[in-house]
């Protein structure tokens, strides 16, 4: 009975203190949500990682399949994965807010969920300063704006470093960044993983396509990457299995100086801030002779 009391007494001191916010999203949406904000879903990993980073993941109640960053991420209740959402999930936990991506989220989800009264804020990062950007966002939509201005301006910081390290360097390997290998995967030139390649100082080979283009091993043949980078989102593959599938073609420039790079899907495959850890990384190995390189 007294925990009955408390809940209904919770309830009324929100209500009577709840108001309205209205913000304008990344890609330049109004979206109206009620504050205090204890309620959020989160429709992708980065979005969820974010939060945590920001100071926000208090108030996450729902997360997608392959949330696992940080630990408490993993503890959340799964509303599908961020390319199949789970809408009747979603609406069983009360969220006042829902954080959609719009490279992964479908459109058509986005719609379904404001039909049911459900304001969704959408992030489109295409650049290491949107991914900084989102940093921002998120904080200002969390009241936690002095801890996500901090981390903004040191991400910012590592960012500039980065171009001073590129200054002294001419040379630009032509890369072919494979993002699965079954079948094989790449990254197009609208992508923020176009974005991290040249921003590392290389070339992208699939760079002349949009999305996520399929190859066939006639084409990457025909590519002669300098390097190539090697990562299974879908998991499942050891390194060795990755390189082998590649050395059995000596011919190809990054097979042959042996510049087969394995990489942490984890660190590349969403546009979290962890994507300068991997930009500082990726400079490292595709330019090993600068110094003071991660």
């Amino acid at each position: 009975m007294k925990k009955t009391l408390f809940l209904l007494l919770c309830s009324f001191l929100l209500a009577a203190t709840a108001h309205s916010r209205e913000l304008i999203d990344q890609i330049g949406r109004k979206v109206e949500f009620v504050e205090p904000l204890m309620r959020v879903v989160s429709l992708a990993p980065s979005l969820t990682e974010t939060s945590f980073e920001v100071g926000g993941g208090a108030a996450l109640v729902g997360a997608t399949r392959f949330a696992t960053f940080p630990e408490a991420a993993a503890r959340l209740p799964r509303v599908g994965t961020y390319v199949a959402l789970d809408i009747e999930k979603i609406v069983s936990l009360r969220p006042q807010l829902c954080l959609a991506i719009r490279d992964g989220n479908s459109k058509a989800s986005v719609e379904r969920l404001e039909s049911l009264g459900i304001p969704v804020y959408v992030f489109d990062p295409k650049s290491l300063e949107d991914v900084v950007d989102t940093v921002s966002r998120l904080g200002d939509i969390y009241r936690t704006e002095a801890a996500s201005s901090a981390l903004a301006s040191g991400y910012y910081q590592r960012l500039k470093r980065v171009d001073k390290q590129l200054e002294g360097t001419k040379e630009r390997p032509r890369v072919f960044f494979q993002i699965d290998s079954q079948p094989i995967i790449s990254a197009g030139g609208d992508t923020f993983l176009n974005q991290l390649l040249v921003r590392a100082g290389s070339v992208n080979l699939a760079a002349d396509r949009t999305g996520y283009p399929r190859y066939s091993w006639e084409e990457l043949l025909g590519l002669m990457p300098d390097v190539v980078l090697l990562a299974s989102m879908g998991g499942g593959y050891s390194d060795q299995e990755l390189r082998s599938l590649w050395q059995v073609w000596p011919q190809i420039p990054a097979v042959r100086n042996q510049r087969l790079h394995v990489v942490d899907a984890d660190l590349f495959d969403r546009p979290s801030p962890r994507l300068i850890d991997a930009l500082e990384h990726l400079v490292g190995l595709l330019h090993p002779k600068l110094t003071g390189v991660q």
